[in-house]
């Protein structure tokens, strides 16, 4: 109900663009610009953590789009989940883009056909998620997934991970300790792995500074596809049994909105030589992460180019 009337709220009475502050528009045209009318970028941490997969952002982390995402997340301007939408969107391309050669694209997400890409934010915490009224990344991922779906590029949200033990707040932590605090923290829920097989996988976050939560999701998706024993430290492609590459990696409105659309993929075999774990029993197949897209990431993530 509180996130029903706040959208009502924001969509008839919208007070000051969330970026600048400008009265009567949920957004400006400046601040849109800024979010997401830039070049997408490759982001990369400095310290990489291990595991992390290829990430995209949309913009830097700084001034109107900090603001913005803030107003989001901490002050409930959920009007702001649709322009944060289409930024994330065009992450997701890129990031598609970037994984992939032209003509594997072609095939694997194609405009109007094929598997659906799944969107699998990183969860917020569960405490969290009462004191704000939502999940921001996965309102924003729901949103990407609309935008989406409207240029003609099949996609959903499939929220399947979870914490499952509570971490520490992570402001004011480095990078290290960071990895420390969310090591284990994340798991695919039980019978989420049949869900992962429906298409190729794309972590997505609002923000990205460290890489840690993002790693560590990456982590919790793979364990699905190959056990617990492969729990870091990989950051190349595994070979499936078919020879293709796998890349690693109480209910709100937001998981409603996910039951409304479905897809599954054909099944592949599981490697025989594997151990997986019971999360992992109807995965039915390696899972396909292909890489991780962002709203934004941290300014001096964007300098670091080593392609």
């Amino acid at each position: 109900m509180r996130g029903w009337w706040q959208d009502l709220t924001d969509l008839v009475l919208p007070g000051a663009c969330g970026g600048c502050g400008m009265p009567r528009t949920v957004l400006c045209a400046r601040c849109r610009a800024v979010l997401s009318g830039g070049a997408v970028h490759r982001v990369r941490p400095v310290p990489e953590p291990p595991g992390l997969p290829l990430v995209h952002a949309a913009a830097r982390y700084a001034d109107e789009v900090r603001a913005t995402l803030l107003a989001h997340k901490e002050r409930g301007a959920l009007a702001l989940a649709g322009p944060l939408g289409v930024a994330l969107a065009g992450a997701v391309r890129a990031g598609l883009q970037g994984a992939w050669a032209p003509a594997e694209a072609g095939v694997a997400w194609s405009r109007g056909g094929g598997a659906p890409v799944l969107l699998v934010p990183v969860p917020s915490g569960r405490r969290a998620v009462r004191a704000r009224g939502h999940d921001p990344a996965r309102r924003i991922a729901l949103a990407a997934a609309g935008e989406l779906r409207r240029r003609g590029f099949p996609a959903r949200v499939v929220g399947v991970l979870r914490q499952r033990r509570a971490v520490a707040d992570q402001s004011g932590l480095n990078s290290r300790q960071r990895l420390d605090n969310l090591a284990g923290a994340l798991a695919v829920a039980r019978g989420g792995a049949r869900l992962l097989c429906g298409g190729p996988v794309v972590l997505v976050d609002d923000v990205m500074t460290t890489g840690a939560s993002l790693a560590e999701a990456a982590r919790a998706v793979r364990a699905v596809s190959y056990g617990p024993e492969i729990l870091s430290g990989a950051t190349g492609p595994i070979p499936n049994a078919a020879g293709t590459l796998a890349v690693y990696g109480g209910e709100t409105w937001e998981s409603r909105e996910e039951q409304n659309v479905g897809s599954r993929r054909e099944r592949t075999g599981r490697r025989p030589d594997r151990q997986v774990d019971a999360g992992a029993v109807d995965a039915g197949g390696v899972v396909d992460v292909v890489c991780a897209a962002v709203v934004a990431a941290s300014p001096d993530s964007f300098e670091i180019n080593r392609n």
